[in-house]
C-alpha cells in the first residue's frame, strides 16, 4: 500500500464497520474489499484505529484488542481487553494506549487505563481514569512530550516516561487543554472557566515556563462561556476559541449564543467580528496557518475568509450550509450543510476564489477528504439515521466514484479514510471538468414548498423567505441581472436620503456660506473655528472660551433673580480681562 516510484501506485483503504461487521475497502480506482484485512463479522466491533502514517491497525471485538500490520498483513498481537472502547497510538507508533470505561462496581485494583511497548507489547504503565472526554493523551508530534488533564491541573511526562511528573501547570480549575502541533518549541493552550463573577480566560504558555505572573505568552478573556474549543493552527502562531454559552438570554437563538476570538503567541488578540448575528456553526484554519473560515449567522449562513489580522479576505455569501472542510493542501474548500440541512455542498478554488462544482450528498453525516486531497467520502450512519445507510466516494469535481447502500435491515455505524502522513502526496493542479465515472449522477430530489388547499389552483409567485446573498465576485454581475427586492429598495432609499443630509449638513458649515461674525461684545462671539498650529496655544484658547460660557450662564442666572455667591462675582468681573486675552491669543494666530 506504499508507492515503488510514485504515488499512483498507492490503494487506499475505507475502514467501514456496521452490523454487518468491520471490514477494509480498496480506495480509487478498484473499491473491492480488501485482502490486508479478513472481515471480522457480527455486531461486536465497538472501536478501531489507525497510527498516524496508516501503517498499524488496531480494533477491539469485545473480546480481545488486536493489532495488524497494513504494510505486511500480519497479526502483531492481541491482548485480552473485552471492555475498551477507545485505542490510540502515539504518533510514531511506539506507544498504544487503551481504556476501558469505569463503572460503580469496578474493581480498584484493576487499572482503566493501560501503556503498551509497541515493540515488546508489554504493559509498561497503568494509570486511572474515569472520565472519557479527557482519557486521551496529548503527544508532541517526535513524542518528548506527552500531556494529560488530570484533577483540573495539567500533567506533562517526557520521553513516554509516564511514571514521573516532568512538569506541572496549575491554574484554579483548568478546564481544559490544546498542546500545539509541530516540532520544539511546544505550546500549550488552557482554558479556566469563570465564576463568581470574574471572567473566563484562554491563556497560552511556552513549555516548560509557566512559573512567574509574566510567563504567559498571550492571555484572553471573556465573559459568556459556558464551554470553549481551542484550535491551533498547523505552525503554532495562534490559536481560534469559539467560546459558547449553553443559552441566549436574549432569546434570538435556540442553540445558545457563540463568540469567536483570535490569540497570537506573540501576544495579540482579537475578537472576530462577524458581520452577521447567530450561531457560529464551525470553524477551520487553512494547512498554510495564514487563513482561516467561519460559518455562521442565521440561516441562510455566511462564510467568510479572514487573514491573521482578522479581517475578511472573501465573502462567500449566504447558503444552506453549516461547515467547512479545507483540503488536506489547503488549495480547495469544501462548504457543505449537513446533519438536518439538505446535503448541498459547494467546493471552491480558494486560490482563484472560483467554484468547482455543486454536488449534493444528501441525508450525509459524516465528511471526510482523502488523503490524496482529491477524493472526499460522505455516510450516512446509525444512530444519527437508521434509515437509508451507506456510504459515496466522490472525486472534488462532483462525481461519484464509489456507493454502497446498506441493506434496509443493517445498519453503517463509522466509515474512514486510511491516514497517511504530511508530504506523502504532492498537490495537483485543480481541474474543473468532471472527471468520468461508472456511476450514474443522482439528480437530487427538489423539496415544493406546501400550499395550502386554496392556492394549489392559483399562480406561484416568486416570494422567498430570505433574501440570499451571493459571493463577493458575483455581486456586480447578479445586481446588473436581478432587480432589487422591496425591502432593498427602501433600504437603498433611507441611505440616499441619510448621505444626502450630511452633505447637506457639511455645505451649511462650509466657511463661503457662513454669515459675517458680529463684533465681539458677547462670549458667544468670541467662539471661532480659528488653529493656531500650537497645541499650547490651541488648549489655551479652549479653556478661555469655557471660562466664557460659564460666566455667560451665570449672567443669565442673574437676570431671572437668583442670588449668586461671592466667588461667582468675582467670575463675572474677570470677563473683560478675558476677554482681551482671548482676543490677544486669536490675533496672533
Amino acid at each position: 500500500f506504499f508507492p515503488a516510484n510514485n504515488c499512483c501506485s498507492f490503494y487506499f483503504i475505507s475502514l467501514v464497520r456496521g452490523s454487518e461487521g468491520l471490514y477494509m475497502v480498496n480506495g480509487p480506482p478498484h473499491f473491492t474489499e480488501s485482502t490486508v484485512f479478513p472481515r471480522e463479522s457480527g455486531k461486536n466491533c465497538k472501536v478501531y484505529t489507525f497510527s498516524k502514517d496508516g501503517t498499524l491497525f488496531a480494533w477491539g471485538n469485545g473480546e480481545k484488542v488486536n493489532i495488524i500490520s497494513v504494510t505486511n498483513k500480519g497479526l502483531l498481537h492481541s491482548f485480552d481487553l473485552p471492555k475498551a472502547v477507545c485505542l490510540e497510538f502515539s504518533p510514531k507508533n511506539t506507544v498504544l494506549a487503551t481504556w476501558q470505561p469505569y463503572t460503580s462496581n469496578w474493581p480498584s485494583w484493576i487499572p482503566t487505563y493501560n501503556f503498551y511497548d509497541v515493540k515488546t507489547w508489554a504493559c509498561f504503565c497503568n494509570l486511572s481514569s474515569r472520565k472519557n472526554a479527557t482519557w486521551c493523551p496529548s503527544w508532541s508530534e517526535d513524542e518528548t512530550l506527552c500531556a494529560r488533564n488530570v484533577n483540573n491541573e495539567v500533567h506533562f511526562f517526557e520521553n513516554n516516561n509516564f511514571n514521573t511528573i516532568a512538569n506541572k501547570l496549575h491554574l484554579q480549575k483548568i478546564n481544559d487543554f490544546v498542546l500545539s502541533p509541530g516540532p520544539q518549541p511546544y505550546k500549550v493552550a488552557v482554558y479556566v472557566p469563570g465564576s463568581k463573577g470574574a471572567p473566563s480566560f484562554v491563556r497560552l504558555y511556552q513549555y516548560p515556563n509557566f512559573a512567574g505572573p509574566h510567563a504567559a505568552l498571550a492571555n484572553k478573556s471573556f465573559f459568556k462561556a459556558d464551554k470553549v474549543t481551542m484550535l491551533w493552527n498547523k505552525k503554532a502562531t495562534a490559536v481560534l476559541v469559539i467560546a459558547s454559552t449553553e443559552v441566549d438570554k436574549t432569546g434570538a437563538s435556540y442553540y445558545g449564543e457563540q463568540t469567536l476570538h483570535y490569540i497570537a503567541t506573540n501576544g495579540e488578540s482579537a475578537v472576530v467580528q462577524l458581520p452577521k448575528n447567530g450561531p457560529i456553526y464551525d470553524v477551520v484554519w487553512n494547512s498554510s496557518s495564514t487563513e482561516f473560515c467561519a460559518v455562521y449567522g442565521f440561516m441562510p449562513a455566511k462564510a467568510t475568509i479572514f487573514n491573521l489580522r482578522c479581517d475578511p479576505v472573501f465573502d462567500f455569501g449566504t447558503g444552506p450550509r453549516n461547515a467547512a472542510y479545507y483540503s488536506p493542501h489547503g488549495h480547495i474548500l469544501v462548504l457543505a450543510g449537513f446533519g438536518n440541512l439538505r446535503g448541498q455542498m459547494e467546493v471552491w478554488d480558494v486560490k482563484n476564489y472560483k467554484l468547482i462544482s455543486k454536488p449534493v450528498a444528501s441525508d450525509s453525516t459524516y465528511f471526510a477528504w482523502c488523503p490524496d486531497g482529491e477524493h472526499i467520502l460522505t455516510a450516512t450512519c446509525a444512530p444519527r439515521l437508521r434509515v437509508n445507510n451507506g456510504y459515496k466516494i466522490w472525486h472534488y469535481t462532483g462525481s461519484i466514484l464509489h456507493k454502497y447502500d446498506v441493506p434496509s435491515n443493517a445498519e453503517l455505524w463509522q466509515v474512514s479514510w486510511q491516514p497517511f502522513l504530511d508530504g506523502v502526496f504532492p498537490a495537483k493542479t485543480i481541474t474543473y471538468q468532471a472527471v468520468p465515472s461508472e456511476v450514474p449522477s443522482e439528480e437530487p430530489k427538489v423539496a415544493t414548498a406546501y400550499r395550502p388547499p386554496a392556492l394549489r389552483n392559483k399562480p406561484i409567485t416568486n416570494s422567498k423567505l430570505h433574501e440570499e446573498e451571493p459571493p463577493q465576485n458575483m455581486k456586480s454581475q447578479s445586481g446588473n441581472d436581478k432587480p432589487l427586492s422591496k425591502t432593498a429598495l427602501k433600504n437603498q432609499r433611507k441611505h440616499e436620503a441619510k448621505k444626502a443630509a450630511k452633505q447637506e449638513a457639511r455645505s451649511d458649515k462650509s466657511p463661503d456660506l457662513a454669515p459675517t461674525p458680529a463684533p465681539q461684545s458677547t462670549p458667544r462671539n468670541t467662539i471661532s473655528q480659528s488653529i493656531s498650529g500650537d497645541p499650547e496655544i490651541d488648549k489655551k484658547i479652549k479653556n478661555l472660551k469655557k471660562k466664557l460660557k460659564a460666566i455667560e450662564q451665570l449672567k443669565e442666572q442673574a437676570a431671572t433673580g437668583k442670588q449668586l455667591e461671592k466667588n461667582q462675582l468675582e467670575k463675572i468681573q474677570k470677563e473683560t480681562a478675558l476677554l482681551q486675552e482671548l482676543e490677544d491669543l486669536e490675533l496672533g494666530i
